[in-house]
């Protein structure tokens, strides 16, 4: 068909109107969506956020991640430098019969060394006859007669002076303050241990303890949970009883209950208590009594996400009569506890044995020994910042 001057004119200018460089405005939406050839300015994007707490359980076998949840007493250098490097525990206790040497010199250090995460080192340093480093940083007078001649004020001056000892020595954390409320005689099993029987002065003079030490770099540790005050007898010879769970609302659990925030751990006793525990199941290694604590509503306190350690699984009747050390430290990481302790070394080989059969069938859930793995990172500082 032949085309007119007048169309082909038509023609041109709507070719030349469509390939113009844009004399008619148009929306970027419409010449997006028109033109398939387009590429689209990329979007910045933020780097991947970091697991802090993956990237620290990573760092472990699980044998290892076991160990971080065992602090074991050690006799001196030789003994404490074979189980960090051959078992990697998470800490080491030194007691009244720990060779001193390990505490002067560089041997601590050398032992320190050897970890592969930095090593908790742990002392019972509460005063007055539960001193195990009197004779190289001084005596100090009981809890009982602090409280009697010293204000809270004048308690934390002194205590702060005193951690910063500890600090220099090597130690990380102190089993201590006992925050037992008892009325008990002095040389009692608690007795002069307790600063009062009045439940608020506990709290105070406690909590002085407590700030000095985090002053000086110390970590500390509220025992015996949930109150051994009041309990039947000592615990390192036999069973012991307390009142019931509703009589110790009132005395025993106030230290706790006003404290529970205050970043120190919580050592959970021997302690059978009506109410609470099951029968011939003592608290340390009591689900319940874990719960209660953990939970913080069955008496009234906020939850506690803190390290919850065992008082001295290996050395004391209440336990060992009942059981072995491998059931014993079983137990109470079933039962909720972060931390096991005892006294020796000789058996962590066939403790960790044992844990790794009860996490490998699931009687101690992974998941949990991870949780617990993280809040020892955390109390010891350990954790990556992200």
């Amino acid at each position: 068909m032949r085309k007119t001057p007048l169309v082909l004119l038509a023609l041109c200018a709507a070719v030349a109107t469509a390939c113009s460089g844009g004399d008619t405005p148009t929306s970027a939406t419409t010449s997006q969506a028109e033109s398939p050839g387009t590429t689209l300015a990329a979007s910045p994007t933020s780097p991947p956020k970091r697991d802090c707490n993956a990237e620290y359980l990573a760092r472990f076998t699980p044998r290892q991640k076991l160990a971080q949840l065992l602090t074991v007493g050690v006799t001196g250098g030789g003994d404490a430098a074979n189980v960090v490097r051959n078992e990697q525990v998470g800490g080491i206790f030194l007691g009244g019969w720990t060779d001193r040497s390990l505490i002067s010199g560089q041997a601590l250090d050398e032992v320190k060394a050897l970890a592969t995460t930095p090593l908790m080192v742990t002392i019972d340093e509460e005063g007055g006859r539960v001193s195990r480093v009197r004779d190289i940083i001084g005596a100090v007078p009981s809890a009982r007669v602090t409280a009697q001649t010293m204000t809270p004020e004048q308690f934390f001056d002194a205590t702060v002076t005193r951690g910063r000892d500890l600090k220099e020595l090597g130690i990380t954390v102190d089993f201590a303050p006992d925050v037992d409320v008892s009325s008990q005689p002095d040389d009692s099993v608690i007795g002069d241990r307790s600063f009062s029987d009045d439940p608020e002065v506990v709290t105070r003079y406690a909590d002085a303890y407590i700030r000095a030490m985090r002053e000086a770099g110390v970590g500390t540790v509220m025992k015996h949970f949930p109150g051994h005050g009041s309990g039947s007898g000592d615990s390192h010879t036999g069973a012991v009883r307390t009142p019931p769970l509703d009589q110790l609302q009132t005395v025993d659990l106030v230290p706790y209950r006003n404290l529970i925030g205050s970043g120190a751990a919580v050592m959970v006793g021997h302690l059978d208590v009506p109410g609470l525990t099951e029968p011939n199941v003592p608290a340390s290694i009591s689900p319940q009594a874990m719960s209660l604590l953990r939970e913080g509503t069955g008496y009234g306190a906020a939850p506690f996400d803190g390290p919850i350690f065992t008082d001295d699984l290996g050395g004391m009747a209440a336990i060992t009569s009942r059981m072995t050390i491998e059931e014993a430290v079983e137990a109470a990481l079933v039962a909720g506890a972060d931390n096991a302790l005892w006294i020796t070394t000789d058996a962590v080989p066939t403790v960790l044995d044992r844990l790794e059969d009860a996490m490998g069938s699931g009687r101690l859930p992974a998941a949990q020994v991870d949780r617990s793995v993280l809040r020892m990172g955390a109390y010891k500082g350990t954790l990556p910042s992200c």
